[in-house]
């Protein structure tokens, strides 16, 4: 199989720590967002959205959406199992994952949307959107301290899809949103560098 993706841009970079966890071999395709190739008529082709990852299956065809596709990876290697062994967990890794998504990314995200590499671009910025965004972020990482205290993993007792959501969010909104935790969020820093230590996470660089 095929992955289409860029660097390490967070929606790809997720799908790739997955594949490492599970073992999976696959070709890396690069695609240069700066260059545009995601929006070339070929690309579409894969992916209407023009949005990476796309991943290529081994019979040709095409799956979209980072979670969609990791959902696809663990249905065809069910261990380690990142989404949950029985009808309980099933729930409660989506509902830790998607508190990620809508709670945090979200707000990571209107943070990128409004903030100075987007501007550079020369998009229209909503400076007092990201005031709010980046507010918001910051305290969602003091709730993140809170909840990690005595735990390894944010949820079932072992690495999940929610770990690697909130991993890659949070890896890019230090890096390139200028939103890092106050060092004082020790449980959240602790977490940070026990979940980034991982050979799946600390191979991709």
């Amino acid at each position: 199989m095929k992955l289409y993706g860029y660097g390490s841009t967070p929606n790809p970079r997720k799908v790739k720590i997955v594949l490492a966890e599970k073992g999976i071999d696959y070709e890396m395709v690069e695609v240069d967002l700066y260059k545009a190739e995601h929006k070339s008529p070929a690309f579409l082709e894969m992916n209407p959205s023009g949005k990476v990852p796309v991943l290529e299956t081994d019979d040709g065809r095409y799956l979209t959406e980072s979670i969609a596709i990791c959902r696809y990876l663990e249905a065809l290697h069910p261990e380690p199992n990142m989404f949950g062994r029985d009808a309980f967990e099933l729930g409660l890794i989506e509902m830790r994952n998607r508190q990620m998504e809508t709670e945090l990314w979200s707000q990571i995200g209107t943070s990128w949307k409004n903030g100075p590499v987007v501007a550079k671009m020369g998009n229209r910025v909503v400076p007092e959107a990201k005031e709010i965004s980046d507010a918001n972020v910051h305290a969602y990482y003091q709730r993140l301290d809170g909840e990690l205290s005595d735990v390894d993993y944010l949820t079932a007792g072992r690495f999940t899809i929610a770990d690697v959501t909130l991993l890659t969010g949070v890896d890019f909104a230090i890096h390139y949103c200028g939103l890092t935790p106050d060092e004082s969020l020790q449980n959240l820093w602790r977490w940070h560098g026990f979940i980034t230590g991982r050979d799946s996470v600390d191979s991709l660089g």
